[in-house]
């Protein structure tokens, strides 16, 4: 078992508080048991965050920070012909304007069906097109754009930029003007689109913009190996800064997949457990030892709380 947890903390003094009276008796259990071994650490302006980058690390993908190549590795699980081309991912998403800012909103709370995603898909597919770019779908909330500029563009996560000032985090590389161009062209598009004000009058949001990411080629032979987990419960309500959810979705995740992670460390089975925050990731791995190896671990165990801090 190889379980992989995003969100499993976050900055600031809410998620502190809320983190701080978390009660998990499953991944108290565990941190008795396995020892907190491998460390990735990091900051909260990389443009990869921890859980990418553990992923990364799990399915054999190469890449810096802000290039790890996602796109050309989920394009060709679904199908597409990747062949020696650099991809990028585009994601429909919605830019909220304030007064001194744009902000990304969480695209997965858009709910985009199949019909809309493709109508706006086909929409934009001649800019890119007219450019040299490929456009190939891969889903309402998921298209794949390919050109040899994306090779080394580099892109922050959706994961990071939503709920942030996208200033911050505008892609870079000797292709970063003409995504930014792309981009531009794609926002002038849609905020004319007929879908624009069809979704405002439902009540719903409107796509407003697409966002760039996992650019880079494929890396052959990177598969996800057998027993891969990757829960993503935490990540909605961090983004979202609901952290009354958050904690609920903790507790729903400690009885669940970490109490599973726990029966297998007692009957022996290899376990492992990456638990991924907003600059940093830990990995919980069974080991074996004597009685006495297996006393230390458990009486030099860390808190909770305090190890969910130090991500």
């Amino acid at each position: 078992m190889h379980l992989i947890v995003p969100f499993a903390s976050a900055l600031g003094d809410d998620a502190a508080a809320v983190r701080a009276d978390l009660e998990l008796p499953a991944l108290a259990a565990l941190l008795q048991r396995l020892p907190a071994g491998d460390r990735d650490d990091g900051d909260e302006t990389r443009y990869s965050p921890p859980h990418e980058r553990a992923l990364a690390r799990a399915v054999g993908l190469a890449g810096g920070d802000g290039t790890l190549p996602w796109a050309a590795w989920r394009a060709a699980a679904l199908g597409l012909e990747t062949g020696d081309l650099a991809w990028a991912e585009l994601t429909p998403v919605h830019c909220a304007i304030g007064r001194d800012s744009v902000t990304l909103t969480d695209p997965a709370r858009l709910d985009l069906d199949e019909s809309t995603g493709r109508e706006l898909f086909e929409a934009v597919r001649p800019l890119f097109v007219d450019d040299g770019v490929a456009l190939e779908w891969g889903g309402p909330g998921r298209w794949f754009a390919a050109h040899e500029l994306l090779a080394d563009l580099r892109c922050a996560s959706i994961d990071r930029a939503t709920g942030r000032r996208l200033e911050t985090w505008a892609p870079e590389g000797p292709g970063a003007r003409r995504a930014l161009r792309l981009q531009n062209e794609v926002q002038m598009l849609l905020y004319q689109h007929p879908a624009h004000d069809r979704r405002l009058a439902a009540g719903q949001t409107p796509v407003n913009s697409v966002w760039w990411s996992g650019c880079g080629r494929r890396v052959p032979g990177a598969r996800a190996p057998e027993g891969l987990v990757v829960d993503e419960r935490l990540r909605s309500p961090a983004l979202a800064g609901d952290w009354s959810a958050w904690r609920e979705a903790w507790r729903a995740l400690d009885d669940g997949p970490l109490r599973h992670a726990l029966d297998r460390a007692r009957d022996g089975l290899p376990v492992q457990v990456v638990l991924c925050g907003e600059r940093s990731s830990v990995t919980l791995t069974s080991a074996a030892g004597s009685w006495i190896d297996r006393l230390r671990r458990r009486l030099s165990a860390p808190d909770v709380s305090a190890l969910l801090g130090t991500l």
